[in-house]
């Protein structure tokens, strides 16, 4: 849903899911290279527990959206609210990474 928005509003930005970062490094060069090319380096991180280990694929000039404590229960749309976990979060910090 972000990716669209993003679009709508001029800023091209594509989806990469990867559920398994051992999985990933196993890969080839060539293979990591295509899902996230060194030249683009305004990425952004969306995980729903900690930013621990992120940065090595975001980078210095990404950005990570995550929750980095312990402790936060109630209904899910609620709590992803409150961590950020919104369209319309994701946008505006996908457009600060990138600006």
């Amino acid at each position: 849903q972000a990716q669209k928005v993003l679009k709508e509003q001029g800023v091209d930005a594509r989806v990469v899911s990867m559920p398994s970062w051992e999985i990933f490094e196993e890969q080839t060069e060539d293979y990591r290279e295509s899902v996230l090319p060194k030249k683009v380096r305004a990425r952004l991180a969306v995980e729903a527990g900690t930013s621990f280990g992120w940065q090595k694929y975001t980078g210095l000039d990404g950005d990570v959206i995550s929750m980095d404590h312990f402790g936060a229960s109630g209904k899910y749309n609620i709590l992803f609210e409150e961590f950020g976990f919104t369209v319309e979060n994701i946008v505006k910090k996908a457009r600060e990474t990138v600006l």
